[in-house]
């Protein structure tokens, strides 16, 4: 027969799991005990008639008051005359001692712990209405930078991040990467982005957009993925769509982050919109620059507008209708988007403008009915067909492939594309990267990039252009872009040596390197992170501009270019920015901006790029400026 526990054993039972319930049930009990120890002093003082010699009966309340004295605070005793009231008082000391001594230190444990819990970054944001973002990348620091310039003229503008970072580095990390965060106020939490407990923490029902971060290792597109489902298949969900961005690496992974997140979010294929952007800047110096005004909030950018008294007029007529925006397409009723419609498409109710301005409220019409356009300084000459091109690209990455395919896409039949890298290239890979190029021959070899017998050894100067990549792959991110400055530095000496002008874009991974290569004279760098960070702000507060944005970077429709400014107007020639768009305007182009070649290598001039210029500034345009205007071809 079973034996059956014993009072002690039910009370250590029951203790032990008053015990498990934490500090709270401890300082509970505690607080319980003393106030019976200090109760039944005070009683018996009372009963007993107890008091010191020389001292009256004590009441009720007095036994109690002296109670809870010699219990807190063992000194209490030393004035005590009376033998008998001693004795007691010091058993009530003693008492006091074990027990309220043991709660003192059961509290400060328990703040201790609260405090540590608090630093963990483990309590609830209260916060309404800011933009989240899950997870944790150096893209995150230019993310705040963005999206603090965005907000100075909001109301308590708010950043919530959430990764599983320590929250003292995380805020440590932000103060000392951005400085300068304005009115933004960010706050940072503990924990896995894609657990629901942890999503909970950050409020991200009441959060005006999401951004998703990929890990930079590790598998980063499952963990997006993942967190997309936590967010749009929530028990607790809203009933409104979210607003989510987030990046994806892997181009296989799309059609499922699509089917996840539906029309809730919006993927951005990081790879790939490099790969473009790469392509087009390598056959065009100075784009990425334009790229990086456009995304960025330090100067002009893209907004939408809608304009009632443009209804009933033609797209050729809302490119003239500001004088400091520059219109580039339209967002149709219906959501789609088309940057640089036809010239003669009648604007209809809902349709919305979407040019490139300083602030949204910067979007004020002219009224203007006479541009002052100097007709005689326009002439008509259309540019030259390009013919086959020789491409030499130095280094390799996981983007590589992308790229060649990119830019088989643009370049005319007959062309040819050398790969020279350090990478063990695998014959399976260039096999697939081969497969259906219709334009290219590519070849490839192992040699090492930043070593100078290597680089002479290729002829540098017959190709008409080069491409340096970064090993990303491989290295970290200083010594990545140490290696690439190297290579520069090498293909500026055999451009030197032979006086003959390379034109070269490189890939840089940290923006600070920038200003180091600058001695290097190349035509363009592309910093692909940043790029990717700021299209991802931009984003978070206009979802609308991502179908902006694809529509200016694939290789149909009208894309970005910068085209010689003599095929505009008369060079030498005194005319506003007016008659530029009269030009463009003639050919079904948008002119946006232009570039001075004399400025390409100073970085206070901006590289001589020059977005959204006011339309009434008068500019000469001489040999090798550029016209930036929206064209297909």
């Amino acid at each position: 027969m079973k034996e059956k526990p014993c009072l002690k054993e039910k009370l250590r039972y029951r203790f032990d799991n008053l015990m498990s319930k934490g500090p709270g049930a401890m300082i509970g009990l505690l607080g319980v005990l003393s106030l019976i120890v200090v109760v039944i002093a005070g009683s018996v003082y009372w009963g007993f008639k107890l008091s010191d010699q020389g001292s009256e009966p004590m009441g009720i309340f007095e036994g109690l008051w002296q109670g809870l004295m010699r219990a807190m605070d063992p000194g209490t005793v030393a004035g005590d005359v009376d033998w008998v009231f001693r004795i007691f008082g010091l058993v009530i000391t003693l008492g006091g001692i074990f027990i309220l001594s043991t709660l003192i230190g059961v509290l400060g444990s328990g703040i201790e712990s609260k405090l540590d819990e608090l630093r963990k970054g483990k309590s609830k944001v209260l916060e309404t209405n800011h933009t989240l973002i899950l997870g944790w990348s150096s893209k995150i620091f230019t993310i705040i930078s963005e999206l603090s310039i965005a907000g100075e003229n909001q109301k308590r503008p708010r950043i919530v991040v959430l990764s599983e970072m320590d929250k003292v580095e995380m805020e440590d990390a932000i103060r000392e990467k951005v400085p300068d965060i304005k009115n933004m106020k960010v706050v940072c939490r503990s924990g896995c982005p894609n657990d629901l407990d942890n999503l909970a923490i950050v409020n991200p029902h009441d959060a005006k957009s999401i951004i998703i971060l990929s890990p930079e290792d590790g598998d980063a597109d499952s963990q997006a993925i993942k967190t997309i489902l936590a967010i749009t298949n929530n028990p607790n969900r809203k009933k409104e769509p979210y607003h989510i961005v987030a990046e994806i690496k892997d181009e296989k992974n799309l059609e499922v982050a699509k089917m996840v997140g539906k029309d809730e979010v919006e993927l951005i294929l990081t790879d790939d919109i490099f790969a473009r952007i790469m392509v087009q800047t390598s056959r065009q110096s100075g784009l990425s620059l334009v790229y990086q005004e456009l995304m960025d909030y330090d100067g002009d950018e893209m907004y939408f507008g809608y304009e009632k008294s443009l209804v009933g007029k033609t797209f050729a007529d809302a490119i003239f209708a500001y004088d400091s925006s520059s219109v580039m397409g339209l967002q149709y009723k219906d959501g789609k988007v088309e940057m640089n419609p036809p010239m003669d498409y009648v604007i209809k109710e809902g349709d919305q403008i979407i040019a490139v301005t300083e602030d949204d409220d910067a979007m004020v019409l002219s009224n203007r009915t006479n541009f002052n356009i100097s007709v005689d300084a326009i002439v008509d000459r259309e540019e030259e067909k390009a013919g086959a091109e020789r491409t030499l690209i130095l280094g390799w990455n996981l983007r590589g492939p992308i790229l060649v395919r990119e830019l088989d896409e643009y370049v005319a039949p007959g062309s040819y594309i050398k790969i020279v890298s350090n990478y063990d290239f695998d014959n399976l890979a260039m096999s697939e990267m081969l497969e259906g190029l219709k334009n290219t021959k590519v070849e490839y070899s192992v040699g090492e990039t930043t070593a100078r017998e290597v680089i002479d050894g290729l002829d540098v100067t017959s190709f008409d252009n080069v491409q340096v990549l970064c090993y990303d792959d491989k290295l970290d991110i200083q010594e990545a872009d140490s290696l690439t400055l190297i290579t520069l530095l090498h293909l500026r000496r055999i451009s030197s040596e032979k006086n003959k002008d390379i034109k070269i874009v490189s890939e840089m991974l940290d923006i600070k390197n920038r200003d180091l290569a600058a001695v290097t004279k190349v035509d363009d760098f592309i910093v692909s992170d940043k790029l990717i960070s700021l299209l991802m702000s931009q984003i978070s507060e206009n979802k609308h501009l991502m179908r902006a944005f694809e529509d200016l970077l694939q290789s149909e429709g009208s894309e970005i270019y910068l085209k010689p400014a003599e095929n505009y107007v008369k060079l030498n020639t005194k005319v506003n920015f007016f008659t530029l768009v009269e030009s463009a305007r003639r050919k079904s182009q948008v002119a946006i901006g232009y570039k001075i070649a004399a400025d390409a290598h100073d970085v206070d001039k901006g590289f001589g790029v020059v977005v959204n210029p006011d339309k009434n500034k008068i500019v000469e345009f001489s040999e090798d400026d550029k016209i930036i205007v929206l064209a297909e071809d």
